[in-house]
Order: C-alpha cells, then sequence, then structure tokens
C-alpha cells in the first residue's frame, strides 16, 4: 500500500473541533465512523464499486474507500441530483444499471468479476468506459457509458473530499462556521502550514 504524500504531515483538522457548532462537529466526526450496511446497493454491486473507486481515486485505504462507498449508498438512497441531462436516467438507476453492465461485461471476457480482476485490467476497462468504448456491446444496451463513468466519478470525488483525514491531509481547515476565516491573504492562527520532510513549518 502506497504511502499517503501529504505537506502536512502533523496537522489535524479535527483538533479544531471546539471552534465548530454541535451540529456541525457531530457531523463531521461521524464520517470517522463507517458502517459498512448499505440500503441500496447489494453485496456484489458494493465489490465492484469498491475496486473502481480504489482505481478512480487511487486510493486503497479502507476506512477512506468504506466511507466513500457509504456516501454513495446514500447519495443514490436520497433520490436527490442536482442536475440531470435530457435522457439520462436517474443516478440510482444509472449507476445500478451501469454496475451489472460492467460485471456482466467482464464475465463474458474474463469469466471474473471486475473487483477479481488485475489492476492493469480493471484501469483499462475504466478508460474504455470513460469514453464510451467498452467491450462487448451488450451488455452496456442502454446505459450510457461515458455518463456512467462520470457520475461514478463525480461521486466517488465528493465522498473523499469531505473526509476529515483527507482534509487534514490536503491542509483544508474544515467547516469555517462559526468561527470564520478573518485574513484574506495570510493563514489565520489555526489554518495548516506546510512542513519540510523534517516537520518544520
Amino acid at each position: 500500500m502506497k504511502k499517503t504524500a501529504t505537506r502536512y504531515p502533523s496537522y489535524d483538522v479535527t483538533d479544531e473541533q471546539s471552534a465548530w457548532d454541535e451540529h456541525t462537529r457531530s457531523i463531521v466526526l461521524s464520517r470517522l465512523h463507517t458502517s459498512g450496511s448499505h440500503r441500496f446497493l447489494t453485496e456484489v454491486e458494493t465489490g465492484t464499486l469498491r475496486a473502481c473507486c480504489c482505481q478512480l481515486l487511487d486510493e486503497h485505504r479502507p476506512e477512506i474507500i468504506q466511507f466513500v462507498l457509504d456516501h454513495i449508498d446514500h447519495k443514490l438512497c436520497g433520490g436527490q441530483e442536482s442536475e440531470r441531462k435530457p435522457g439520462v436516467p436517474p443516478q440510482a438507476e444509472l449507476v445500478r444499471r451501469g454496475l451489472r453492465a460492467l460485471d456482466a461485461a467482464c464475465q463474458a471476457m474474463y469469466t471474473n468479476r471486475y473487483f477479481h480482476l488485475d489492476d492493469d485490467r480493471k484501469k483499462q476497462l475504466l478508460s474504455d468506459i470513460s469514453i464510451g468504448e467498452s467491450v462487448p456491446y451488450e451488455p452496456w444496451e442502454g446505459v450510457p457509458q461515458a455518463v456512467f463513468f462520470q457520475k461514478l466519478l463525480t461521486l466517488a470525488v465528493e465522498g473523499c473530499y469531505s473526509h476529515p483525514k483527507v482534509w487534514s491531509e490536503i491542509g483544508y481547515g474544515g467547516p469555517a462556521y462559526p468561527r470564520g476565516y478573518v485574513r484574506m491573504k495570510q493563514l489565520d492562527p489555526w489554518e495548516a502550514r506546510e512542513e519540510d520532510r523534517r516537520g518544520n513549518t
């Protein structure tokens, strides 16, 4: 497993939780405790989605990926979308049909499920899907491959970058409410500062 590179190795955004209101604190800290139980995704869909997210995010830490899966499951159960182009299925239907098409395509080509393939094949399949060229075409009938890929990527990135551990790694200071940011052209005292390899700022 690769070591995550960060310019803020000593920073932990949760150290600032005393500055958040109770509602904000409960939401952020809940993201550190994943359930692993899903209301929408089936066991096979979860396995396929997990493997996809690991490739899309180049991320393999179980706690991060599990949170991403929980986040996506919650979004798919909610039924709310910010926007959707004409002719594109609702996101829950799109993701389900896409995951099933991917599984069927893998079994047709490799007699194996997506999550059992090696990384090179996983990456190539996602690359093909991103441009709508995954074969065989039969499992993908009625599923817009590129749209499915973009939806998966959007949901995965959205989930990943709302996890407190990832916030700490990129130096994000967390919720501004109710404390707010004071300085415009320099860091506030509580914000992350870049460190060198020796841990010096």
